[in-house]
């Protein structure tokens, strides 16, 4: 009679055991690659959300000052006298963080700027501009290639230049895509007359008379300003890079540009002084300063990068630095 034989328990524990150091290692390798995948998916996005805000800011730093007619140190500006952060020429201003901003608040509501986050207002013509065919100043007139067809609408503030200056006025009519007029009136802000000589008058209607000459350029003006903002959505992160920028008819628009971007901070070098870097408040001169060093933090949207409790929450945080030169004051 043959003997029946199987594994002892000994045996069989240690198979168990076996079988739980494999199982735990394939679970070990698959959560490690869980976390570096999301580690990485975050960085990624970071890194996009980085690229993506300096790609659309350094656009707008590179025009700074800028005219199709390289007059914009000689400017005029007949806009009525008032209050809007847009109207005066500066060419590019910074604000640090501790500093108000006359284009948007420091505040908690959306789209109001993060306290503690710099900001940057910029200035220049859109694009290089349009050729101007001829220009009246008895009719207060100015007509535009034909070949070159505007968009321009009544109330659009714009730039006109020629090699001798530049003017900002507000067109005070516009008939059909060729013809804009720059009459005094009461719009909002309005000119305060109809000249657009250097150095601007307002004593009278007529103001000061200057005749553009053929293929003088004339453009909207650009007016941007680029700051960190709240987005309301705060399982996001809740910050963003916010642009408020002067629209079609003089209207302002608040625009979210990109999420995920917590910080912003700025430092500015002068023309003649490349070793200064100074933060906004201590620059003596905006109309000198001819580069821009951007650092900008951004943040992952998802919270499942790791498993970390921090001020983070499990987020992928990075800071990135970007230098930007002006153009139009490059030596």
């Amino acid at each position: 009679m043959k003997r029946s034989r199987g594994f002892t328990l000994v045996e069989l524990l240690i198979s168990m055991v076996l079988g739980l150091v494999i199982v735990g290692g394939v679970i070990g390798a698959m959560l490690s690659n869980k976390r570096t995948y999301r580690s990485n998916e975050g960085l990624s996005q970071v890194q996009e959300s980085a690229r993506t805000a300096f790609e659309l800011l350094a656009h707008d730093v590179r025009q700074a000052d800028g005219n199709g007619c390289a007059s914009s140190a000689r400017t005029a500006n007949v806009l009525t006298a008032g209050a809007l952060w847009w109207q005066n020429w500066f060419g590019v201003t910074g604000y640090d963080s501790t500093q108000a901003d006359p284009a948007v608040a420091i505040g908690t509501a959306v789209g109001e700027r993060v306290a503690g986050t710099d900001s940057i207002r910029i200035q220049s013509m859109e694009g290089t501009g349009l050729a101007v065919a001829l220009h009246n100043p008895t009719t207060y007139r100015v007509d535009i290639n034909p070949a070159t067809p505007s968009d321009f609408v009544a109330g659009d503030i714009l730039v006109i230049c020629s090699f001798d200056h530049a003017t900002i006025f507000q067109a005070s009519a516009v008939a059909g895509t060729s013809t804009v007029f720059h009459d005094n009136s009461a719009g909002t802000p309005g000119n305060c007359s109809r000249g657009l000589g250097f150095p601007t008058d307002c004593s009278t209607a007529t103001g000061a008379v200057y005749t553009f000459p053929q293929n003088s350029q004339i453009g909207r003006l650009t007016a941007v300003d680029w700051y960190v903002g709240n987005n309301g959505r705060a399982a996001e992160g809740g910050r963003s890079l916010y642009r408020r920028r002067l629209g079609v008819g003089g209207a302002e628009v608040t625009e979210e540009v990109v999420a995920g971007i917590t910080d912003m901070q700025m430092r500015f070098r002068a023309t003649g002084n490349d070793a200064i870097f100074p933060d906004a408040s201590a620059v003596p001169d905006w109309s000198v300063v001819s580069s821009v060093l951007v650092t900008i933090t951004a943040l992952s949207s998802e919270t499942n990068a790791s498993t970390s409790l921090g001020v983070n929450s499990g987020r992928v945080s990075r800071s990135f630095n970007y230098l930007v030169s002006l153009r139009n004051r490059l030596p």
